[in-house]
């Protein structure tokens, strides 16, 4: 293209002398110059006005991507804001479910370090993350450097005395830039407090597991929360996950939920988180077993108490179930009323109540776990803990006397065992004195059988003998009569 211009100017200069040439009689020299200074010019002035028009397409073509690119970033920011159908929920979603979990979980402060020599009875933690990386509800350490003009640093406490909070050790996991809390430490209460620093006591005796990654320095990092985390069926559904009618709240991450829960539950409480959401089958228990139920009638549910009461002066809830705290009461007369055609899930036996009154149909069974509550479990494994504790050690007990129950009985075996053979030295020498009795007593017997028949033989000679002796008595007493 400059190589035709060039050639184009160049056929133009050349014209221009031609025609000058064969126009100098008819023309004066000043209008000859003129007309040569204007060419001149003309070509001079070309260069820039050729630069200035490439400009101005460049800088035309700039504005058209940057309306186009602010077009497109409008629209991208648009959809961050309130989402499409590809992409999910918006920031304004997003940022209204940190708010709940953020109302769910309470105040919460990360990045905690716990410092040398502490023990499961005396634990401090100093805080020491950036501004930059401080979870909101944290202030950060004033700059060791600052002018003694500034502004004297706050003297609020990191955390307020005698609260009670719950710690976690946190551990760096791949793919996320913040360590996350992965081991319960227990439960503490704040004894003295400061900007930079707390200094806590558990509130009941730790578990060894416990203990020992306190006092070996295992959990360096902790991260302190107001309350528990709350158990939730969607914590482990697949990102992007949709509801279907097998799986009510979605597919079931497994990988995560083996990643997290694998080494550290049993299988069948394993297969409880794997399942939530699935179908019903007949044996699972009846506290799982959820219906889901399509109305075939208008029909209304009361679900405001006639009472109202604080949280504190017995829970949120009487015993039927209807609201009693009015930050949870429905308002007007209390009911919530239900359409032909609305589908509602609820428990199995509240549902078969429906479906004989024939207000509803039933549509599928669905089997959901149980969800937890982790202030009242860990309590409830406390309570179960020591409770085993206590037995283990009735147990202990009991094994000892039957140690020594046992011990006992085998020295009175051997004990009995050595009079044993004693007692059947003595039989067999019994024995052998019997057999000599015997035959002893048997001679005798003989020997007696013999003299008695010997002693009646003389008997009976005695007899004659007396007979005689009488005879002859009375032939002499005849013999010398009167």
């Amino acid at each position: 293209m400059s190589y035709a211009l060039l050639a184009f100017l160049i056929i133009l200069v050349l014209a221009f002398g031609f025609f000058m040439w064969k126009s100098r009689d008819s023309m004066q020299w000043y209008a000859i110059t003129s007309m040569a200074l204007s060419l001149l010019l003309g070509i001079t002035l070309l260069l820039p006005t050729a630069a200035t028009l490439k400009s101005r397409s460049a800088w035309h073509k700039v504005k058209e991507d940057l309306e186009a690119q602010l077009v497109r970033l409008e629209n991208e920011q648009e959809s961050l804001k309130n989402g499409d159908s590809i992409g999910g929920g918006g920031v304004l979603e997003l940022q209204e479910s940190l708010h709940r979990y953020s109302l769910e979980a309470g105040r919460r402060w990360q990045g905690l370090q716990m410092q040398a020599g502490a023990t499961p009875t005396s634990v401090r933690l100093v805080r020491t993350a950036p501004v930059s990386e401080l979870p909101p509800g944290m202030e950060a350490a004033p700059e060791p450097a600052a002018p003694a003009a500034a502004e004297p640093a706050p003297t609020l406490p990191l955390i307020p005395e005698s609260l009670v909070v719950y710690g976690f050790a946190e551990t760096i996991t791949a793919g996320l830039e913040v360590p996350i809390p992965t081991f319960f430490l227990g439960e503490f209460i704040v004894r003295s407090s400061t900007p930079t620093e707390v200094v806590l006591e558990p509130t009941g005796r730790l578990e060894n597991p416990q203990a020992q990654a306190i006092t070996s320095g295992e959990a360096r990092s902790w991260s302190l929360y107001e309350l528990l985390p709350l158990d939730s069926h969607d914590a482990f559904v697949a990102e992007g996950s949709e509801p279907t009618d097998d799986e009510f709240f979605g597919r079931v991450d497994e990988d995560l939920v083996r990643q997290l829960l694998g080494q550290s539950v049993s299988e069948a409480t394993l297969t409880k988180y794997l399942r939530d959401g699935a179908r019903a089958s007949q044996d699972d228990p009846p506290p799982s077993r959820w219906t889901k139920v399509e109305f075939t009638q208008n029909h209304s549910i009361t679900v405001d108490s006639p009472g109202q009461r604080g949280a504190l002066d017995g829970g949120f809830f009487d015993g039927s179930g209807q609201a009693v705290d009015s930050r949870l009461q429905r308002g007007e007369e209390g009911n919530v009323t239900f359409r032909v055609g609305d589908q509602l899930v609820l428990k199995e036996e509240a549902a078969n109540e429906l479906i004989e009154a024939g207000v509803v149909k039933l549509v599928d069974n669905y089997f959901l776990r149980p969800l937890n509550d982790y202030r009242v479990v860990l309590r409830r494994i406390r309570l179960r803990l020591d409770s085993l504790a206590i037995r283990r050690q009735q147990l202990e007990r009991e094994q000892k006397v039957l140690d020594d129950a046992i011990a006992a009985t085998v020295q009175m075996l051997a004990s009995n065992q050595d009079s044993k053979l004693k007692l059947e030295k003595d039989l067999a020498q019994i024995q052998v004195e019997r057999a000599a009795i015997t035959s002893y007593g048997d001679a005798v017997r003989q020997r007696l059988s013999e003299t008695k028949t010997t002693l009646a033989s003389l008997y009976r000679q005695n007899l004659g003998m007396r007979a005689e002796l009488a005879e002859i008595h009375a032939g002499i007493e005849a013999s010398f009569g009167p």
